[in-house]
């Protein structure tokens, strides 16, 4: 899994690509925590290249937003498709992420 970051001021853009299963979420949750430990609070996920993720993958996102909270940081996610975004709402985790529709939504807050 490739993931491509991008600093745009106190903000870090993780933007994954392919599918965030049981293979490939050890390299996503390494990616989000190490940049969680290094300070990185305010994250925007680009979902644009993402077409499935798992309950692994969930699971490392909600890891990820229970250490940014704390902190008064947050983890959005963008450009999720439909058919992920009904995987977030039907696991109740729909909730627990700010949703946009662009990039440039998230960015802005």
């Amino acid at each position: 899994m490739e993931i491509e970051q991008q600093q745009h001021g106190e903000m870090l853009v993780l933007t994954p690509h392919g599918r965030i299963d049981s293979n490939t979420s050890p390299h996503f949750e390494e990616q989000l925590l190490s940049a969680v430990q290094e300070g990185h609070v305010d994250m925007v996920l680009n979902f644009c290249h993402i077409d499935y993720i798992s309950s692994a993958g969930l699971r490392v996102l909600l890891m990820a937003a229970k250490r940014v909270k704390p902190k008064g940081g947050r983890v959005a996610l963008c450009a999720v498709q439909a058919h992920i975004q009904e995987v977030f709402r039907i696991s109740g985790f729909i909730s627990l992420f700010q949703f946009h529709a662009t990039l440039e939504d998230a960015m802005g807050r």
